[in-house]
């Protein structure tokens, strides 16, 4: 049920507006990549203008996510480590636990 929903209230109303902004925005434009020269430039391309809109939003998109990655990089070492050692103290009271478990009643100081 909560995927119907979440289909219903986001993907499509999101799938309609994409596709509205593709139709209304399909005019070519010219992408010039020449600042020195704009009149007459060495390399432009043309194409679409929603192309071009969901190129740049695509683009934004990815250079964020790596932002953050790197900048959550400091979390993940913390991360990383805390668990190394969470399984060294693992490992160290199970071998205690083990050393405990095979001494002999004797051996052991009585109260």
């Amino acid at each position: 049920m909560a995927r119907v929903l979440y289909w219903l209230v986001v993907v499509i109303p999101a799938a309609i507006f994409v596709v509205t902004l593709a139709v209304a925005n399909r005019h070519t434009v010219n992408l010039v990549l020449d600042p020195f020269n704009p009149s007459n430039p060495a390399f432009s391309v043309p194409l679409p203008l929603f192309v071009l809109l969901f190129g740049c939003l695509f683009i934004g998109l990815l250079l964020g996510g790596f932002a953050s990655w790197l900048k959550q990089g400091k979390w993940r070492r913390t991360a990383r480590e805390r668990t190394r050692d969470a399984y060294r103290w693992k490992s160290e009271a199970d071998r205690l636990q083990r050393e405990h478990e095979s001494a002999s009643p004797a051996a052991l100081p009585s109260a």
